[in-house]
């Protein structure tokens, strides 16, 4: 099968990039490895290619109707100019997908679903569509390139290539604007890493120069480019979900810890709200944080174990680059997902104790 590219494919195979098959498309994995990556996000900044993210438009007098009822979240607290984070749930109560939500106008939304997810969203929004009259709903993922400028130096690295003050940006805020003279780009103050930075939209067919042209204004901060390695690390050590990982067509939102994104008393209701309250107490298993102790690392599938009894599974798991000790996330008995609890990951067969936490692996000194 042919995989497919972005603007900026020949620009990461130039840079001595490692390309694999992420969800259809040919992406970078990693440049001068994960850790020096990583530290660069951390630290200064880092540019990534997520031109693979699916963006999907609806207009018109039913768009806010219509995205209530295929969102767990209040849409109708998006002001125009900012974001919101949401899941599409089916009817079991399971995930769809998770999303984040653009507001451009009165009656104009921007929806960015995950890559891997594209065509299965697209349909599921045709599908459960209650206003076909009213909303009009495009796939528009061929149209849009998508950058990520993220870390403390984001803003300063990019402030001089585009017309717009980016700190007068507040967080999950966004405007139109021009990003090296191409005009009809959205920037965005929203990110995967747990660090300040920005998402620039690009018209997809003036997209290519940009590349080049923000690593070379980021050098001066020390920018790298980024690629699916680091942006794991990051994210899992803030605790970000990933579908596919914390997230399914089986895990409820409220299993995940995203009650503050699931509004089951919003009115109306959202397609799966009735499932999802009909299961909210029989549920087994919930999303805990784990730390291990020593130096071996829990990764997805791996057991956890407690009082002699298996007790869930790790989703995600890596040596987390800003600590140097291994992390993961983990479905567990609720009993057992007390901050403060003593618990083992079974490593190919050796015991490897951990703790659990409360919040993000890693949390950002204040300045």
């Amino acid at each position: 099968m042919d995989l497919r590219r972005t603007p900026f494919t020949d620009r990461h195979v130039a840079l001595g990039a490692r390309m694999v098959d992420f969800a259809g498309y040919l992406m970078p994995v990693q440049y001068s490895g994960i850790q020096q990556e990583h530290d660069a996000v951390r630290q200064a900044a880092g540019l990534f290619d997520v031109s693979h993210m699916g963006q999907v438009r609806f207009t018109g007098p039913k768009a806010l109707a219509t995205l209530q009822w295929l969102l767990s979240n209040d849409v109708s607290q998006v002001a125009i100019g900012t974001a919101q984070y949401a899941c599409l749930c089916n009817e079991r109560g399971g995930v769809v997908d998770d999303v984040f939500t653009y507001r451009v106008a009165q009656d104009d939304y921007l929806v960015v679903v995950n890559a891997s997810n594209r065509a299965k969203d697209v349909a599921w929004f045709h599908a459960h569509n209650p206003n076909p009259e009213g909303c009009t709903i495009v796939d528009q993922s061929d149209d849009w390139a998508l950058l990520a400028v993220q870390g403390p130096k984001a803003l300063q690295a990019l402030q001089g290539l585009v017309n717009v003050d980016l700190e007068s940006i507040a967080r999950r805020g966004f405007v139109s604007g021009a990003v090296d003279g191409v005009d009809g780009c959205f920037i965005a103050r929203t990110g995967y890493t747990g660090e300040d930075g920005f998402e620039l939209f690009i018209p997809v067919n003036l997209a290519e120069p940009l590349w080049d042209k923000i690593l070379a204004a980021g050098a001066a901060v020390g920018m790298l480019p980024v690629g699916l390695g680091a942006r794991d690390t990051l994210r899992l050590e803030v605790r970000n979900c990933l579908y596919g990982h914390e997230l399914s067509d089986d895990i409820s939102p409220l299993q995940a810890r995203l009650n503050w994104v699931t509004k089951l008393d919003k009115s109306g209701g959202f397609v799966g709200s009735e499932a999802i309250l009909a299961r909210r107490d029989s549920e087994t298993h919930f999303l805990a944080g784990l730390v291990i102790e020593g130096s071996r690392i829990g990764r997805d599938g791996m057991r956890v174990l407690a009082d002699g009894q298996d007790i869930g599974w790790v989703t995600s798991g890596t040596r987390a680059p800003s600590l140097g000790r291994g992390v993961c996330m983990a479905y567990l008995r609720p009993p057992y997902g007390k901050p403060g609890t003593q618990v083992v990951v079974d490593v190919r067969g050796r015991e490897a104790a951990a703790v659990i936490v409360k919040g993000p692996f890693y949390v950002k000194e204040s300045a």
